[in-house]
């Protein structure tokens, strides 16, 4: 994995555990520096935080942290697998294309050799994190539905809404690393099950797969939330459907 992609998971977990405070402002310099990096990867990484929603631009290439709730997240995800279910609903009753079909498919044969990796670390976390994103867009590219298109693209501006912004191995902890791999497990099931309800044009099926399939991400933020300053809320501001 490129070190660029790691970079994106040390800032964004740097960001919600606190180590930079909302309203804080982040430039390229100084952030490079205090990771010890070139400012490329540094500029890419903040653009694409700011576009999941974590920061907010402040001028010339720099960034304000914003503050954001646990429900918040929680919410967006929430209608990320409605607009996602839909999605796949239309992309499964119009029939799948095999370029599709083959694009699902190398993501899942990655997901089994990053959960067949020796460890969930960092660099698992940008892989896992990449693979997943290629496998949500490649149904949304393929769903001929404008309007969900841009619905979903306005949702994942919003803080680890999108598919690609997990909580890392870094802000879960070692005590409960086998809880966040069940977790991971059970959305590369579930990858594998929508595949195959798409290859067989099943929409109501994929509709409900999808829908359910995105709380995973809700249940991964629920076991780092108690290291995430940002999202730090009584128990029951919202529930997490089951979320460990």
């Amino acid at each position: 994995m490129a070190r660029g992609d790691d970079i994106v998971v040390t800032l964004r977990e740097l960001i919600a555990s606190g180590a930079f405070v909302p309203g804080q402002r982040l430039a390229e310099i100084p952030v490079a520096a205090r990771l010890g990096v070139s400012r490329t990867p540094v500029r890419r990484a903040l653009a694409l935080l700011a576009g999941e929603g974590l920061l907010a631009p402040a001028g010339a290439r720099g960034y304000l942290v914003r503050r954001f709730t646990f429900k918040d997240i929680i919410d967006s995800i929430e209608v990320r697998g409605l607009i996602e279910g839909m999605a796949g609903r239309l992309v499964a009753e119009a029939g799948p294309s095999d370029a599709t079909l083959q694009k699902l498919e190398a993501c899942i044969a990655e997901g089994e050799e990053i959960l067949n990796g020796p460890a969930l670390d960092a660099q698992a976390d940008a892989r896992w994190a990449d693979m997943n994103r290629r496998f949500h867009a490649a149904i949304i590219a393929t769903c001929n539905n404008k309007a969900l298109i841009e619905a979903l693209e306005r949702n994942d501006k919003l803080p680890f809404a999108a598919a690609g912004a997990l909580a890392g191995s870094e802000l879960i902890g070692a005590e409960l690393m086998d809880q966040r791999r069940d977790v991971l497990r059970h959305a590369q099931v579930q990858h594998r099950a929508v595949t195959d309800a798409l290859r067989e044009r099943k929409g109501a099926r994929v509709e409900a797969l999808m829908r359910e399939h995105a709380m995973q991400a809700a249940r991964n933020i629920a076991l780092a939330r108690r290291k995430i300053p940002n999202i730090s809320e009584p128990d029951d501001a919202h529930p997490t459907k089951g979320a460990a």
